[in-house]
């Protein structure tokens, strides 16, 4: 991958928006656009951008179970059935 072919001024967005978007979808690789020079915006396809999303929700999820269970906010297994059982009784009432 040559990230050099990924950055494009905003003068190439400007004159070239139907080329640039048939790149991205077509490699699925995000465009940096550059203004003055300086990074100033990323273009994504929708389902790598769906993707990243995804993953950052995971990655989320991860991270306060570990807090979690560095916190000591956890149940064993049985405890967690149990309630569950509880519940689904209690609903059925």
């Amino acid at each position: 991958m040559n990230i050099t072919n990924d950055i494009k001024p905003v003068t190439y967005l400007k004159s070239r928006a139907a080329d640039l978007l048939r790149q991205i979808n077509e490699t699925h690789r995000p465009v940096i656009i550059t203004q003055n020079g300086e990074p100033r915006a990323v273009l994504q396809d929708p389902q790598s951008y769906e993707n990243m999303r995804n993953a950052l929700g995971l990655l989320k999820l991860i991270s306060a179970g570990e807090a979690d269970i560095r916190e000591g906010r956890t149940k064993s297994q049985e405890e967690m059935f149990d309630e569950i059982e509880g519940a689904l009784k209690e609903s059925c009432k």
